[in-house]
């Protein structure tokens, strides 16, 4: 039974770290992205990878807070993504436009020039 329990811990262990590193790169997604679209997309997808990560960790630790964790797993899974998408809505609603780069693709211009040879021949 301690061989269990201690393979059990090790994989807790791993779950944990995992969810550590899921909410660091959320974290950074959100100081990294241009507008408050893209930062809440990656703060949420990974907030919420992160956190059930953890919190399975957590209850892999231990096994007796397991049945409540996976309760909290599921209440993450669902509030989260409706949240952000709640939050997305209202902004949108409220005139925060996306932010949108433009795009210059040289290639294009060749591939179109491409086009038009060909159409001649």
């Amino acid at each position: 039974m301690d061989t269990l329990n201690n393979i059990l811990e090790y994989i807790g262990l791993f779950f944990v770290l995992l969810g550590s590193i899921f909410l660091f790169l959320g974290a950074l997604g959100i100081y990294r992205m241009p507008d408050l679209y893209n930062r809440l997309q990656a703060g949420t997808k990974a907030s919420t990878l992160g956190a059930m990560s953890m919190v399975l960790g957590i209850g892999l630790m231990q096994p007796g807070w397991l049945i409540k964790l996976i309760v909290i797993i599921l209440f993450i899974g669902i509030s989260n993504p409706l949240s952000s998408h709640a939050l997305a809505r209202a902004s949108y609603k409220s005139g925060i436009r996306p932010f949108f780069k433009k795009k210059v693709d040289d290639y294009e211009e060749e591939v179109e020039s491409e086009k038009g040879k060909m159409e001649s021949v």
